[in-house]
């Protein structure tokens, strides 16, 4: 086996201004609170419907065959025309199935569904700018599985899986705890205090790890990195997958939720549901991918702002592009990073990162003031 390749929303007379129509809920007539009424709904016409239906197919195929592409970056020789033909020797057949489609499949799952919990992150704290690794879940996730590891080193996979996820779950509610105590919240004060929170979390990870000679062991599960996927050891990326389908199930209440709790309780919606399920999607997959393969930093932030520039902030709507664009992003990043100094390749989780800071400070700067 050639194994993993190299790591690396009259009346009277009146003399003021008239106001203007407010913006009413779909279906409920409810009016939408000012600060929220951007997220509700736009109705779509059967064009504009068409036309969003062949956007996603286009996106689909770019992504399948950035995937594509995907299979033939790597060290061992493998060429399109064998893989066609099925002319494969043993090693090759062992690369392309043991080592290849598991990286790639890993990467779709794994990129499509940090982008979605991104999402829906920034709908439940009403917040562009918070993701699970701004607001202290990937590192709260990190800490879990450094502790069981510690506590309990022969714990089966699924079970440290478990415990990353119930830490992942307890930081995120931890952050949103600190958030409703702080009276001024800017659009900048939300992530910087994920932020510290995140810091706070990752130097007792590292205390903790130092303490134990686990500083490297915690540097790999911290920074994303898919060159040790192989088959056998990405199949957990499932998991994901469900909670994508969750979110997008549940997209019409995790909206509503966006537009506070005041408004969703008038629709009749238990709010503090819907915010539980939409932070246990977030932890449990959160969890899932830095077991996996890793933290991908500011993925779930750059990725759904970018996406809402085109498609607004309806869930049901954006979700497939955010899912789309999630993959492909962390597609590009993963074939930049096999090459740039190949055959030695940069882990991702540094590639995303790189990216990702830099979308992120171009978002913070161009924001209009004043806007969430």
């Amino acid at each position: 086996m050639t194994g993993p390749e190299l790591r690396s929303g009259r009346g009277a007379v009146s003399t003021t201004a008239p106001r203007p129509a407010a913006r009413l809920h779909p279906g409920t007539g409810a009016e939408a609170p000012p600060a929220a009424r951007s997220q509700v709904a736009r109705p779509v016409g059967r064009p504009g419907v068409l036309r969003q239906r062949l956007g996603l197919l286009g996106g689909l195929a770019a992504v399948l065959l950035l995937a594509a592409i995907s299979l033939f970056v790597g060290v061992s020789e493998l060429s399109v025309g064998d893989v066609l033909t099925g002319d494969l020797d043993d090693a090759q057949r062992q690369t392309l199935l043991a080592s290849r489609v598991p990286r790639t499949v890993s990467i779709l799952l794994a990129g499509s569904a940090m982008a979605v919990v991104g999402l829906v992150m920034q709908l439940l704290v009403r917040n562009k700018f918070v993701e699970p690794s701004t607001a202290g879940t990937t590192e709260s996730a990190g800490l879990g599985l450094l502790v069981v590891t510690l506590l309990a080193p022969g714990m089966p996979l699924l079970g440290k899986m478990g415990v990353a996820a119930v830490f992942a779950l307890a930081g995120t509610a931890l952050f949103l705890l600190i958030l409703r105590r702080i009276q001024l919240r800017s659009v900048v004060v939300v992530p910087l205090v994920g932020m510290m929170l995140a810091g706070v979390v990752g130097a007792l990870s590292t205390f903790l790890a130092y303490g134990n000679d686990l500083l490297h062991t915690l540097s790999s599960w911290m920074t994303g990195d898919f060159s040790g996927v192989v088959r056998g050891r990405y199949e957990m990326l499932w998991i994901v997958a469900g909670c994508a389908v969750v979110a997008y199930l549940a997209a019409n209440r995790f909206t509503v939720a966006g537009l506070g709790q005041e408004f969703t309780t008038n629709l009749g919606l238990n709010y503090r549901r819907v915010l539980a399920l939409g932070l246990a999607i977030v932890a449990v997959t959160s969890a899932v991918v830095v077991v996996v393969v890793g933290g991908l930093p500011f993925l779930g932030l750059v990725v759904p702002n970018v996406v809402s520039l085109a498609m607004g902030d309806y869930l049901r709507r954006s979700l497939p592009w955010v899912a789309l664009v999630g993959a492909g992003f962390v597609l590009v990043c993963d074939i930049v990073g096999r090459l740039v100094i190949y055959p030695a390749e940069v882990p991702i989780g540094i590639v995303v990162g790189i990216v990702g800071a830099g979308l992120f400070l171009y978002l913070l700067l161009r924001r209009p003031s004043g806007a969430r």
